[in-house]
């Protein structure tokens, strides 16, 4: 998770019972194998004394950063939202290094096509007996 990561920042009061999510967010970023994946990840620790709520704010490689409400949403998901844009950011890199275009446009009229080894789904066997009748 954190290989996509440049930073993350984690703010929370340790007396507020909402901070569930953010302790264990901050767990998955201090595992041993989490660290591993890049040590240059920076993770930052704001323990507040007020009353605003627990927040997870992350900075992807590319500078984009984004912030998550860590009352309203689960650690887990917090994860899987960062390896999924951070999936996305490899398939971007390895398109630029190909010296292809990002994002990649499909036209609508080969997205109609049916290609060799693929099946005709019902839509269309019910097409051709509407076209017969």
């Amino acid at each position: 998770m954190l290989k996509f990561l440049s930073r993350v920042r984690i703010e929370f009061n340790a007396l507020d019972p909402r901070t569930t999510a953010s302790m264990e967010f901050l767990a998955q970023c201090n595992a041993r194998k989490a660290k591993e994946s890049n040590p240059a990840c920076q993770v930052v620790v704001k323990r507040r004394t007020d009353d605003h709520p627990p927040q997870i704010t992350v900075t992807f490689v590319n500078g984009v950063e984004e912030m998550f409400d860590a009352t309203a949403t689960p650690a887990q998901d917090i994860r899987n939202m960062i390896l999924e844009k951070g999936q996305m950011l490899e398939t971007e890199q390895m398109f630029k290094e190909a010296g292809e275009k990002w994002p990649v446009v499909i036209p609508e009229e080969e997205l109609s096509q049916s290609f060799p080894g693929t099946k005709k789904g019902p839509a269309a066997a019910w097409n051709a007996v509407v076209n017969v009748l």
